[in-house]
């Protein structure tokens, strides 16, 4: 047998990873159900067929991914109804009841032979693809869970039929239902001869239409429960005020929050989202600043008090606390961060505030001996501070220490400060190692009291919020223990902070995958205002994982092209070659292929350079990967050899790269001596400034080496970064010669402007204060320019505008122009509804970051603008 050619076996090896590689993306999107956890009204209804039913000639197969949501008490009902318009129902319904078979399909009133389980892990952890085949030739289904193949005949199907399609609750005629399970949908699709007709992603994340990308027949949704919301936005499930002084503590196994007040012990499932409460038979005396805590190690609750020495142990059999506290006491360690280790079992206490001063000490309790003592410790030294953050590893002998308030004195009249120092103590030998200093924000902050460690990702998640107000908010960020760098993530909490009479920490359940966030208010007559949040895992920035989804059928096309072409290219190469001898061909490596993320927002790349911006225009789906540096999306430099360098760029070399090469090409003659060590080592000494100047410019004149005709000078006596443009690609100074003369726009310039910004905002992973000014004017330029265009263009090319407005959107969601020139050309294209779903989303978006109404209504938009 003759051997394949080697570009075919390439092809095909790409479309197979391909295929591998889209179960890696975009996880956290997609629908979920509400079910009877909720009342009959409330419940999820998706209805595929809003307007019209869905007429289909021949074969066609209805598939989607299906998982299920945990922690429901009642796993029973629909999960899809097809309906034909002959009223004939086939149906897919699910009972955790059945002993045998929990799937179960129905054709009318009856029970087919095709039933089936799930193993509960891959129902509850991953996504299945079921697939429903209309073999209307064979008269027959054919239904597919991705490892069996039940098939049932005489249906009576027929060749032509139209319907309609409901998941979850309906009310259609004599189908109608409240009874389903709770179940999480995805990547609806028809297909037709392995043609996709329809799509359904359920990728939106807000809102009640769910949209169709191939044919425009968009669905309708009631009570909807986006999958990116609940990884996005956090749920206040409980708000409670208890008596007294309280506190928390976690049992992180059974998921459980327990509130020690002074009537009562009160248990949160986080499961269930129910409280319990059990009164205390003698009330406890809760001083101010008194904490809480769990030990895993003997499934004990205790309530412990530093300044006198003592911890109490909660009886859940006699509800009483075996210890009792002096009471009228008030603290000396507010905000003290704390921890159970698990080398020893002990309870850790760090740091600390009270009477106007900081603290640094280390406490230890011993359980088992019921001994305090004062830690001795070594190391870099532990500023003197409070409100911060502490996690532990898994195994407890390694703590982490991040950021907080206070000064090397402790003592609060001496300028105190924000901390931002990651700290790690080891419990064995007891020694703080400094790992690094976070790069504060414009507004400083401070945290909650927990970090989450993840030891396998050696990253951690924490609860960051400005201490200087008391509406403040809670803001849930990720960073790496390995270096300074964090993001932001999720919505944020609202927090009343008051210093010592607030209270806020944050917990992660494991088996459900939920983060917890409570805060406590102390209140003027004794109670404590308490209120819990929930998060499902993990954490996610809501537009970058909608960004992941909405392209996942483009995923599909492009799989399907890139087969097409390796057929057609086998079939030539059989019909060219005959019988010509096999010759084995040079061996060249396998092409890397980019992450979805690279196919998604970039566009396509060659090794050619380009010379000048009337190139770049001439070749505008084009992005050279030789002596290039991207600044639009994530910072990319590549160098003379296509090698990308950037991961090279510590983060002080990259904001020192980045400071000099943006005043370069903007201001054209660079940045002072003076200048830099004012942005970049303010708090260094003007020796130790002139030191860290030198060596971390040789630094990068060393990486700059890499890149050919690209240099560091200091001909002027400015640092600059000079640039020879012909032979080194810059988008930015593209950008700039695009953006310079609105009146020379045209439209490849436009779409030159489109390659350009398809990557992302500018420098979108990058957060330094000098910065915020480049951000600002290029987002507005960018907005600008694409309007002047928009709004001069002749002739009228309405699925061009269409394109504008989409790239304005992604750097203002709410920019009132942009939605009017879409709304107006799909109205002109004739696609009414797809404009009124603009209009809508638009409103809803508007509602959400001013909230208020938008004034005008969809007709006033289109006739008087």
């Amino acid at each position: 047998m003759r051997k394949l050619y080697p570009g075919f076996k390439i092809i095909v090896l790409t479309a197979v990873i391909c295929v591998l590689n889209r179960n890696c993306f975009g996880q956290n999107y997609g629908l979920g159900f509400s079910s009877h956890e909720v009342f009959q009204d409330k419940r999820t209804s998706l209805n595929l067929c809003s307007d019209k039913s869905l007429c289909l000639n021949g074969n066609f197969d209805l598939s989607f991914d299906l998982s299920f949501l945990p922690s429901r008490a009642t796993y029973f009902g629909y999960i899809v109804r097809i309906i034909d318009d002959d009223d004939r129902n086939i149906d897919l319904t699910y009972s955790a009841e059945d002993s045998k078979n929990h799937f179960n399909l129905i054709a009318g009133d009856k029970l087919t032979n095709i039933k089936f389980n799930i193993p509960l892990n891959r129902l509850f952890n991953q996504w299945n693809k079921l697939t429903i085949l209309f073999d209307v030739e064979k008269d027959q289904l054919v239904f597919s869970n991705g490892s069996d193949t039940f098939v049932e005949k005489g249906l009576h199907l027929k060749k032509n039929d139209c319907y309609r399609i409901f998941f979850g609750t309906n009310n259609y005629k004599q189908f109608e239902t409240n009874d389903i399970p709770p179940i999480k949908l995805r990547n609806i699709s028809i297909s037709q001869k392995n043609v996709l007709k329809y799509s359904w992603p359920l990728n939106e994340g807000m809102g009640t239409v769910v949209h169709e990308v191939v044919a425009q027949q968009n669905g309708s949704i009631t009570n909807p429960l986006w999958i990116s919301e609940m990884h996005h936005n956090w749920q206040k499930t409980k708000d409670i005020t208890v008596e007294g002084i309280a506190s928390t503590a976690f049992d992180q196994k059974n998921e459980i929050l327990y509130l020690v007040g002074k009537d009562s012990v009160y248990s949160y499932s986080v499961n269930s989202s129910a409280m319990t409460s059990s009164p205390n038979t003698i009330k406890p005396n809760l001083n101010q600043g008194n904490q809480s805590v769990y030990n895993p190690y003997n499934n004990g609750l205790y309530n412990f008090f530093p300044d006198q020495e003592t911890v109490s142990r909660y009886s859940f059999e006699n509800k009483s606390w075996d210890k009792k506290f002096t009471p009228n006491v008030v603290t000396d360690f507010w905000h003290v961060n704390k921890m159970i280790s698990g080398i020893d079992t002990s309870l850790y206490l760090f740091g600390g505030y009270g009477h106007l001063q900081y603290k640094n000490t280390i406490q230890q309790y011993t359980f088992k001996t019921r001994q305090w003592q004062q830690v001795k410790y070594k190391g870099d030294f532990f500023m003197p501070r409070y409100l911060s953050a502490l996690g532990a590893n898994a195994k407890g002998d390694t703590v982490y220490i991040l950021g907080g308030y206070g000064n090397t004195s402790g003592l609060q009249i001496l300028n105190p400060k924000n901390i931002y120092s990651m700290m790690r103590f080891t419990i064995k030998n007891k020694t703080f190692k400094k790992l690094f200093d976070l790069k504060a924000s414009n507004e400083h902050f401070v945290f909650a009291s927990s970090l989450i460690i993840n030891d396998k990702e050696k990253t951690y998640y924490g609860l960051a919020f400005p201490q200087n107000k008391y509406n403040t908010s809670l803001q849930l960020i990720k960073g790496s223990l390995n270096d300074p760098s964090y993001k932001i993530l999720t919505s944020a909490i609202p927090y009343s902070f008051n210093d010592i009479h607030s209270f806020a920490d944050l917990y992660y359940c494991p088996a459900s995958n939920k983060f917890v966030v409570v805060t406590l208010l102390r209140l003027e007559n004794d109670e404590t205002k308490v209120n819990i949040y929930t998060l499902l895992g993990p954490p996610l920035n809501i537009s970058e994982n909608l960004s992941l989804a909405k392209n996942d059928n483009l995923w599909y096309i492009i799989i399907s092209m890139i087969l097409v072409v390796a057929a057609g290219g086998f079939i030539y190469y059989k019909t060219k070659k005959g019988n010509a001898p096999y010759t084995k061909p040079t061996e060249e490596p396998l092409p890397v292929l980019p992450s979805r993320d690279a196919v998604q927002h970039q566009p396509v790349y060659t090794t050619e350079s380009l010379t000048s911006l009337n190139e770049v225009q001439n070749h505008e789906n084009y992005i050279p990967l030789k002596n290039a540096i991207l600044l639009f999306g994530d910072l990319q430099v590549f160098d003379a050899d296509g090698i990308d360098i950037t991961k090279h760029f510590t983060p002080l070399i990259k904001e020192l790269f980045l400071l000099i090469l943006l005043y370069s090409i903007k201001r054209g003659r660079g940045l002072s001596s003076e200048k830099l060590n004012e942005i970049l080592w303010f708090d260094k000494s003007a020796k130790s400034a002139r030191n860290n100047r030198s060596v971390n410019i040789a630094k990068l004149k060393s990486l700059l080496d890499k890149i050919q005709d690209c240099h560091l000078s200091k001909d002027t006596g400015y640092w600059k970064i000079d640039v020879d443009y012909d032979k080194i690609h810059v988008d930015y100074y593209n950008y700039l010669n695009i953006v310079k003369d609105k009146k020379k726009l045209d439209e490849q310039k436009i779409k030159s402007l489109f390659e350009i910004t398809r990557r992302g905002n500018f420098l979108s992973n990058n957060d330094y204060e000098w910065l915020d000014t480049f951000k600002a004017e290029i987002s507005n330029e960018v907005i600008d320019t694409f309007l002047h265009y928009a709004q001069s263009s002749q002739p009228y090319n309405a699925e061009f505008l269409i394109e504008i407005a989409n790239f304005i959107f992604y750097f203002d969601p709410v920019n009132e122009e942009s939605m009017i020139l879409k709304c107006k050309a799909l109205s002109t294209l004739g696609k009414h509804s797809l404009a009124k779903n603009t209009f809508e989303s638009f409103v809803k978006e508007y509602k959400i970051i001013y909230d208020e109404d938008f004034k005008r209504d969809f007709h006033d938009i289109l006739i008087q603008h």
